[in-house]
């Protein structure tokens, strides 16, 4: 009785795995798969840059190769700026500009006020002047910009003093905008290493880019933040500044 019994279970068992192996095969042949794996993507994301929906006049100068003459001043000068009307909501915005190769020969920032005959900084930089990326403070000239009025701001270098035609020029232009309530409480609410996003999304450059470089000073060896900082650069035309590449 009791082996009768036992061969009754294993024919029992026996059928459910003949029952259910034609599904498995079905399945594996109509290319069944697993649920996709929940792990992050090794790719970083990067700001992406919404510019403003404005028909503004003004935009970026230079940002090719340029040089003096002699072989060992040619490098690229540009403004870290879009190609067209740049905006911030800052009373006193960062202006970022590059320099492929150091350089021994003067340099000049300029910012010209549209409304004024003088320029409201002229300023002579700090020479020799280092490759890479170059910050303009206006807080440290005690200048404001007046929202609404397309600033022109410009960094030269100057092959000749006697013969400025041969001035190696890069400039773009700024303009101070007061944000939507919208913006300005995400901003508010955001942690550090988002504004950069918030900012370019809501189409501030200055902004988006002086946040991402102040997180690159704090962490200079964080390779994410500065393919960050490229992938924002590419968006708008500039040229390679040598750093993102893993």
């Amino acid at each position: 009785m009791k082996s009768a019994t036992t061969t009754s279970g294993i024919l029992a068992a026996l059928l459910v795995v003949l029952t259910t192996m034609p599904a498995a095969a079905q399945d594996k042949k109509n290319g069944a798969q697993s649920p996709p794996s929940k792990e992050p993507s090794a790719t970083a994301s990067v700001p992406v840059y919404k510019p403003p929906l404005r028909g503004a006049p003004g935009g970026r100068v230079g940002g090719g190769t340029r040089g003096s003459g002699n072989a060992r001043d040619v490098f690229i000068l540009s403004a870290l700026a879009p190609d067209h009307m740049g905006l911030t909501a800052a009373e006193q915005p960062s202006l970022y500009w590059f320099i492929s190769s150091p350089t021994s020969l003067p340099v000049e920032m300029v910012l010209e006020d549209p409304r004024r005959i003088q320029p409201v900084i002229e300023a002579r930089l700090t020479s020799p002047v280092q490759a890479g990326v170059h910050k303009i403070s206006l807080s440290e000239h005690g200048v404001q910009l007046t929202p609404g009025v397309a600033y022109r701001w410009s960094v030269t270098v100057i092959p000749d003093a006697n013969r400025r035609s041969r001035d190696i020029l890069a400039s773009a232009t700024v303009e101070r905008i007061e944000p939507p309530e919208e913006v300005r409480t995400k901003l508010a609410q955001a942690r550090k290493e988002e504004l950069p996003f918030f900012y370019a999304e809501a189409g501030l450059w200055y902004d988006a880019l002086a946040t991402i470089s102040d997180l690159i000073d704090r962490a200079p060896q964080d390779m994410q933040l500065r393919q960050q900082r490229a992938a924002l650069l590419r968006q708008v035309g500039l040229p390679d500044i040598g750093e993102g590449k893993p």
